[in-house]
């Protein structure tokens, strides 16, 4: 693996300076046209080092079917009350009832065989007196698109997994799959990647030192699991825009046994108190499991402002 040599914060032992340059690890990158790369082959370098680049996952054309579709979308977005996403950022969710092309980037045959490797969860319990053994298929977490316009800031470094409460106890919970629909530099803010971050504990915080710039042309994929450390890069550009599209997707047993949202419905749901409406699922699990539009469902189907509302 290619490494780069940089200057990182030295330390001592009280005698002898141990040297303040380290070897940081690059995110490396296959060809989805190449015979060689197979969804074990992807599924090894995810696993080694937390992310990798697939180039050409999926055909220009479909990347610019997709950005023609969620244009209007991007256009009407609101600005991130929070600061999480930046001003200059604009986001499109729920991509799957807005955008033909999501769906079919979403079936791509080499895209669901990754992600059926790394979530697809087998479990044996006792029934009884037999043992039963099942297989819990992944699903997806959410669908969305950002467009980080000229200016725009960083993101902080962050794991996604965070909003499963995992505390790396679960290898992977959750894995992303950012794929470009306009070309990606470090200047118009790629997505930052600390490689092999997944394997630290929870005590050890990110530095913007450590990640690389997941630079990609349009089609390319940074596929990533959700314990390793990342965050949206600055746009320093004066006339560049950024736009990407993520599905992110988590082992399928992460819900509800008795899908709440059809037994009661928003609608039927709007009678019952605030109580009922937060234990039926309505509310958000911080720090963002369960937004609708990157808000608060509670917030914007039934008007609830109260210390449990959440801003995202």
């Amino acid at each position: 693996m290619s490494t780069t040599a940089l200057e990182a914060p030295g330390t001592t032992d009280g005698t002898i300076k141990i040297s303040n340059t380290f070897e940081k690890p690059q995110l490396v990158r296959l060809d989805a046209n190449d015979e060689l790369t197979t969804p074990t082959a992807i599924v090894e370098g995810i696993r080694r080092d937390g992310g990798i680049i697939v180039k050409n996952l999926i055909s220009k054309d479909l990347a610019l079917q997709i950005k023609k579709e969620l244009k209007p979308h991007f256009d009407n977005d609101r600005i991130d009350p929070t600061g999480f996403f930046p001003e200059t950022t604009k986001r499109a969710s729920g991509l799957v009832a807005i955008s033909p092309g999501c769906v079919e980037y979403l079936t791509t045959p080499l895209l669901i065989e990754v992600v059926n490797a790394l979530l697809t969860s087998t479990y044996t319990f006792w029934l009884g007196k037999k043992q039963r053994t099942v297989t819990s298929k992944p699903q997806i977490s959410s669908t969305t698109a950002f467009r980080v316009n000229p200016g725009g800031r960083a993101q902080e470094l962050h794991r996604d997994d965070a909003d499963l409460h995992t505390r790396n106890i679960d290898h992977p919970a959750l894995l992303g799959c950012i794929v470009a629909i306009t070309q990606i530099t470090q200047e118009n803010g790629a997505t930052q990647v600390i490689p092999r971050s997944h394997t630290w504990g929870p005590e050890r915080a990110p530095e913007v030192y450590e990640a690389v710039p997941a630079e990609m042309e349009i089609g390319d994929a940074l596929l990533f699991l959700g314990n390793t450390y990342h965050g949206g890069g600055a746009n320093t550009t004066k006339d560049e825009v950024r736009e990407n599209v993520g599905l992110f997707f988590t082992k399928g047993y992460y819900r509800q046994s008795e899908n709440q949202y059809l037994m009661v419905p928003p609608e039927q749901a709007r009678s019952l108190s605030t109580q009922v409406k937060r234990l039926l699922g309505y509310g958000i699990s911080p720090p963002g499991v369960g937004f609708y539009h990157y808000q608060d469902p509670m917030r914007v189907l039934y008007g609830v402002e109260d210390d449990e509302t959440v801003d995202l």
